[in-house]
């Protein structure tokens, strides 16, 4: 049994709890020992009569909030009856379908329906009483289709929300009834009297009616074309002037009321038509009848052609229009005369195309296979290249090393001059190979030839005044490079070409004690890399072609090149988009401009660019793994590195270098790794099984002719320093000195720190 009936009243819910606790309390006083039971049971009872007492509260409280919403209500009812009382439209409001509110004007709108106007009425039901009104004078079954398909249903329907339709009521009385569904469940009708706005559009639309016939009138009779309309009979009803003029007939002939066949009489007898057949009237409706148009051309005599086209009009009547068109038809008969006279000619000359497209088809054939043959020399060149750019960097890469090692070893000695010239004559063998690898990756089909990347130009200057900072000192010519902080969208490789050419050509025609000024200058979007100097200058008849190949100013000395790096440098521009051009004055010096987009700003860097003098004489007390397939490469390597005092592990293949790391038991301190091994050996996999071996990051230089985009991609991905070969001796101490530093462990770092 439930304590609390939520179905009774509070008075009985109140009156049986009361019971309930009485005898809860006389059986605890008959009893002479309460245990603890019977207390919580007493205890229980005495709160959840509070409780009780509380919800009674609540509810009579509930109560007296309810009755004054119900006054509320009412009071809002009675205001909204008066105001829609003093509304001039007539408004009705319907909940669930029935009539709950309504105003005066809507009931005494349809007389013979105000008696069962009443609350609680369905809307179906109004509606049925509207359509059988007599003061109704629309269209009943427009009414019905109206309400069944456009009125929002009470009960459900989720059509459109509202509706309108215009009533026309008795006297000439116009309402427009508007329905508008105010929610899931309530429908407004509201009728509003438009009788005014009807009946002046009415006088409107008359008036507009009779200019509308007063300018057909006027254009029929001044049309160009010839006009008649006639009755289903035949007699003409209206023409014009000019359909007289075209048929040549007097108004007694062609009046209102005369007969077409007695005009077309007329015209046979007078005109001589080719066609008389064409020229009878009962033709003429026989078409109409049977197709309700008909078009057609007649001729009459001297050459005279007519354009006849009739139609039915909607009220039964018929129009025919006349239009000369004899002009027209002597024109169309020269030109087809032409037509046929122009289609010989052309007969022959196709003919004679054809013998000449047969030829052409021949030689066309052949320049197919010579162009064939061309594209297989391309590819081929391509192909070469891709092998030239590794096989013969290699040894060069090799000689260039055994070069700087002999010449560190004939220092001092008798044959030191001589190997200085080797230097020189192989570094101007290398400069040429170089240039002529770059024209042909530029001029080359192959799209992975350049890579276009984010480039920032304060590392391209850096690096080339790490590279000509020497030169420039050697010969005495002051280099200044300017910082920049700008980055720009092109191949970094291309770019530094670019620019070290234009700095080298500068310091070569610059004399000593001058100066190479290198810097850049901001113009809105744009960024312009400019090299000044102050050397010889360019004549003006030679400042158009110097971007020629192996062309070269007249002022330029023999021994200045060949000419081939301004023509880089040209291309480079032309590829990417860039911008270059010279201003020079013989004797007073050049100023080179480079202009690029601008695309932001410079980001950190995670390896030096800056030459580091002051670590030329250092030592690499290092431990240094050598990973190199091509044995001449190897050995010129390993020497120079021992040389600069570095302890070498060099090995050929990525299974000798873990061989060789596990046995000594610790990682070395860099690794200087080729990227194209033997096989599909890659120097890549070397470097990441060593940190994968010894769980940490060693340093890594990977030494490359390959400059493809891909492989600077994974270096900043993994780590690792990318150099192309053949490599600068100076450019790669310096960074051997800053991985170790930088990225090496605490051993190697204060190895390195310690020396001298």
């Amino acid at each position: 049994m439930r304590l609390v009936d939520s179905t009774q009243t509070p008075e009985v819910q109140l009156d049986r709890q009361a019971k309930i606790i009485d005898a809860l309390m006389r059986r605890a006083g008959r009893q002479k020992d309460m245990d603890l039971s019977a207390f919580s049971a007493f205890q229980s009872a005495i709160e959840l009569q509070e409780k009780i007492e509380a919800q009674s509260r609540d509810l009579e409280r509930a109560t007296t909030e309810l009755e004054s919403a119900r006054f509320d209500r009412e009071r809002t009812r009675k205001s909204l009856v008066e105001a829609l009382s003093s509304m001039e439209e007539g408004l009705a409001l319907f909940a669930d379908g029935k009539l709950e509110v309504f105003n005066e004007l809507f009931r005494l709108l349809l007389p013979d329906v105000t008696e069962q106007v009443a609350p609680g009425m369905h809307i179906d039901r109004y509606f049925e009483l509207m359509s059988a009104s007599r003061y109704l004078a629309s269209d009943d079954q427009m009414l019905r289709q109206a309400v069944t398909q456009g009125v929002p249903r009470a009960h459900g329907d989720h059509g459109d929300t509202s509706n309108s339709l215009i009533l026309e009521l008795s006297h000439d009385r116009w309402y427009q009834l508007r329905i508008q569904r105010t929610s899931s469940l309530n429908i407004i009708l509201l009728f509003t009297e438009i009788t005014s706005l009807v009946r002046r559009a009415r006088i409107e639309r008359e008036h507009l009616i009779d200019r509308q016939a007063d300018y057909l009138q006027a254009v029929f009779h001044n049309s160009s074309s010839g006009m008649c309309t006639l009755s289903p009979t035949g007699e003409i009803k209206m023409q014009n002037r000019q359909f007289r003029k075209i048929l040549g007939v007097p108004f007694t002939i062609a009046q209102e009321g005369a007969s077409l066949d007695g005009v077309l009489d007329y015209v046979r007898a007078r005109s001589l038509p080719r066609d008389r057949a064409m020229f009878r009237a009962t033709l003429w409706r026989q078409e109409l009848h049977k197709h309700g148009r008909f078009e057609k051309r007649v001729r009459l005599g001297q050459g005279k052609v007519l354009h006849v086209q009739a139609s039915t009009l909607p009220d039964g009547d018929f129009l025919i229009e006349l239009k000369d068109v004899t002009l027209e038809a002597r024109t169309t008969e020269m030109l087809e005369k032409r037509v046929f006279e122009r289609t010989a000619e052309l007969t022959d000359a196709n003919t004679r195309l054809t013998e000449q497209y047969e030829t052409k088809a021949r030689v066309e054939e052949e320049l197919r296979l010579a162009k064939e043959r061309a594209e297989e020399a391309v590819s081929s060149k391509t192909r070469f290249l891709a092998a030239a750019s590794h096989d013969l960097l290699q040894p060069i890469n090799a000689a260039k090393l055994l070069i700087s090692t002999l010449k560190e070893a004939a220092y001092g000695t008798g044959l030191s001059p001589t190997v200085d010239r080797l230097d020189g004559a192989f570094a101007s063998a290398e400069y040429l190979l170089r240039s002529l690898l770059d024209i042909s990756r530029l001029e080359s089909s192959d799209p992975n030839a350049v890579s276009p990347s984010d480039v920032s130009l304060s590392a391209i200057l850096e690096a080339v005044y790490a590279e000509q900072a020497l030169v420039a000192a050697e010969k005495s010519v002051r280099l200044s490079v300017v910082p920049c902080s700008t980055v720009v969208r092109s191949d970094p490789l291309y770019l530094l070409r670019s620019v070290q050419n234009l700095v080298v050509n500068a310091i070569q025609y610059t004399p000593s004690g001058g100066r190479v000024l290198v810097g850049c200058r901001r113009r809105g979007k744009k960024v312009v890399l400019e090299v000044w100097d102050t050397g010889v200058g360019i004549a003006l008849e030679d400042q158009g072609m110097i971007f020629e190949e192996f062309t070269r100013a007249a002022e330029a000395r023999p021994s200045t090149g060949v000419g081939l790096g301004l023509s880089i440098v040209e291309r480079t521009c032309r590829h990417f988009g860039h911008r270059v051009w010279v201003r020079s004055k013989p004797g007073e010096g050049s100023v080179f401009h480079l202009e690029m987009d601008a695309i932001g700003t410079d980001q950190p860097r995670t390896e030096p660019m800056k030459l580091l003098s002051d670590q030329d004489d250092q030592l690499l007390d290092q431990i240094v793994l050598v990973v190199e397939n091509d044995e001449d490469v190897l050995y010129a390597t390993t020497a120079k590195l021992e040389r600069w005092g570095a302890s070498v592990l060099a090995v050929r293949s990525t299974a000798e270098a873990l061989t060789m790391v596990g046995d000594m038991g610790i990682p070395p301190d860099i690794i200087l790794a080729d990227y194209q091994l033997d096989g599909d050996d890659r120097g890549t996999d070397a470097i990441a099984q060593i940190r994968e071996m010894f769980g940490e990051h060693v340093p890594a230089i990977l030494i490359t002719a390959d400059r493809s985009a891909h492989l600077r991609k994974a270096g900043a991905q993994n780590q690792f320093a990318v150099m192309t070969k053949p490599v600068k001796l100076g450019r790669l101490k310096s960074l051997i000195g800053w991985k170790i530093r930088h990225e090496g462990g605490p051993r190697a770092a204060h190895t390195y720190e310690s020396r001298p």
